[in-house]
């Protein structure tokens, strides 16, 4: 099989730039849900590089669902559900009672996913090295 946890790695890190790019542009609710994939990517990252296939978007249930030698911290699971939460909500509008997904989101919200998913990221690159 073809090794192909490093490519997975390098399309997280530029999601999280894209998300950069979108906090900065103003783009609130796209730099939440591009954190949100540039997590789920990497933690798809950690489960090839140690041989595992994994599927879904759930960044917690990936955590979860890591080898037992890899000890993820409780907090960075919870940060993973807040990720989790981005999936969705920020690219459609029935996900709230009203307004379009971009009146909700503001540069508290994107810093925070920007944050956690940089912190998930350091963990896989962590267990990769």
């Amino acid at each position: 099989m073809v090794y192909r946890a490093r490519d997975w790695l390098r399309q997280a890190e530029r999601d999280l730039e894209q998300a950069e790019d979108s906090q900065r542009a103003g783009r609130h609710e796209w730099a939440c849900f591009v954190a949100q994939q540039a997590a789920e990517k990497a933690v798809q990252a950690l489960h090839l590089h140690y041989g595992q296939e994994a599927w879904g978007h759930v960044v917690a249930r990936l955590l979860r669902e890591l080898p037992p030698q890899i000890a993820v911290p409780a907090p960075l699971i919870e940060k993973a559900r807040v990720l989790d939460g981005f999936y969705i909500p920020p690219r459609y509008p029935n996900s709230f009672a009203e307004g379009a997904p971009f009146e909700h989101y503001g540069p508290l919200q994107s810093q925070e996913a920007i944050e956690y998913a940089r912190e998930i990221m350091d963990f896989v690159r962590a267990q990769m090295a």
